[in-house]
This record gives C-alpha cells, sequence and structure tokens, in this order.
C-alpha cells in the first residue's frame, strides 16, 4: 500500500506544485544517452515526470507505482500515452527485459527490510538485460538529512491550478536505528481540510549497499554524487553481468 501522499487523490494533484524543480532528473536524462539505454523501467514512477521526458526522447518507457492516483496524474501529461504505466510493484511485473531500470529520489529507501529489498532487487535483475544496469540514488547515512525536516525548515504555501492555496511541511516523528519517520502536513485553504501522510525510509551506507547488490548478482560499477545534493546522496550504478543466468 502506499503512502497517503502518493495515493491520496488530493495530495497527488498537488504533488508536482510542490516539488517543480525536478531538475534531479537531468543526471538520468544523462545516463539514459551514455549508457546507450533504449529500453527503461522507471520503478516508482509517482506522478510520471522522468517516465514522460524520457518518452519524449523517443525511448521505449515502462512507469511502474503501486499507487493508482499518482499514475492518473502521470497519465494527464504530455507524452503518457507512449508509456506503459503499470500499477503495482517490481514483485507484480510481467515478462520483460530492459536496458535500464531506474529508482529516483527517495524510492529506494522505501524498502525497510532486507528480505523486501532483496526481493526487489532480484526482480529487478530478473528484467535486466544482460549488461543492462539499474541507477538508483540514497541518501548518505552520515549527512543525517532529516535534521532539516522541520517545519521551520519545509514550509510552503502554494497556489495550485484547480486547487487554490494549499499549506505544506514535513517534520520528523521518529528515528531508530537506520529509520527515519516523518509526517507530512497540508492545509487546503479553500475548504480548511488538513491532510497528513506518514512516510518511513531506511538509510542504508555503501556498505550494505554493495553487499545487497552483490548478493543478487548484481556487480556495482560506480557511485558517483548527486549533482543536486553534492556530498548528500550516493548515485548507485550497478550492472547485471553478461551471462545469461
Amino acid at each position: 500500500m502506499a503512502d497517503e501522499i502518493f495515493e491520496n487523490p488530493r495530495l497527488a494533484h498537488i504533488y508536482d506544485s510542490f516539488d517543480p524543480d525536478r531538475s534531479d532528473l537531468d543526471a538520468y536524462e544523462i545516463m539514459v544517452d551514455e549508457f546507450r539505454a533504449n529500453s527503461i523501467l522507471d520503478i516508482g514512477c509517482g506522478t510520471g515526470t522522468l517516465a514522460c521526458r524520457l518518452a519524449a526522447k523517443g525511448k521505449e518507457v515502462i512507469g511502474l507505482d503501486p499507487a493508482e492516483a499518482s499514475l492518473k496524474v502521470a497519465k494527464t501529461k504530455h507524452w503518457s500515452d507512449h508509456v506503459n504505466w503499470i500499477q503495482g510493484t517490481a514483485l507484480d511485473l510481467p515478462s520483460l527485459k530492459v536496458d535500464l531500470v531506474t529508482m529516483t529520489a527517495n524510492v529506494s529507501q522505501v524498502f525497510l527490510t532486507d528480505e523486501e529489498w532483496k526481493q526487489t532487487l532480484l526482480a529487478i535483475r530478473r528484467v535486466l538485460l544482460p549488461g543492462g544496469r539499474l541507477v538508483f540514488e540514497s541518501r548518505k547515512p552520515e549527512s543525517q538529512a532529516w535534521l532539516e525536516w522541520n517545519k521551520e525548515s519545509t514550509y510552503q504555501r502554494v497556489d495550485v491550478p484547480k486547487c487554490g492555496f494549499v499549506e505544506g511541511w514535513v517534520e520528523v516523528i521518529d528515528v531508530r536505528d537506520s529509520l527515519v519517520s516523518f509526517r507530512w502536513t497540508y492545509v487546503f485553504n479553500n475548504d480548511g481540510a488538513i491532510i497528513t501522510s506518514d512516510s518511513t525510509l531506511r538509510f542504508r551506507n555503501l556498505e550494505e549497499i554493495t553487499k545487497s547488490l552483490r548478493e543478487v548478482g548484481l556487480l556495482v560499477e560506480e557511485v558517483r554524487e548527486a549533482p543536486d545534493r553534492p556530498g548528500r546522496e550516493y548515485v548507485v550504478i550497478a550492472r547485471r553481468p553478461t551471462d545469461i543466468g
């Protein structure tokens, strides 16, 4: 079950308005060209921004997400009719093969248990062509990004099309070992509705990430910096070996 911020229709509608700068996706577009990928699976595609951008470049794109409300938003965008949208998780994928799998933003961190993460990676390996790559980002635990997740630092008041002004902010509600839980709060000025969404992310260190990839037969090819968050995130590039197993 997806979090309310992605599954609630009112929150899905305002999602892009609260995060309009998607320059973080530029690096993914560049890597698609760098790796000469023609077929891409975007896991946790959300409202479909990256999937539609890649479709506009003539790529074969699959957008996968468990949240129906987010996919409904995605399907309203330019080039959305050139994307194969699938509702579900990596474990629900049909038989297919792609050159590249992406997980942008916080997607890789929503898998909280080792087993859930392992099964997701195994599903990814199955759909990758030999020599194909998985690219994802993950926040560095030592940067403690959650220290900035408070109302003072994150408050926004946004004029959302067909909705009016909405206030929103995030606050941490629990930090336990590598798990950080937080709550988004949105206040809709047009009718006074207050909607909250709770989420939890797991902050894995690079050793954990590398070990987990190796255990499912994916080779870490390179670890880069996220251009939009230098020094604060890993951008992991893993490759399926060119065997056929």
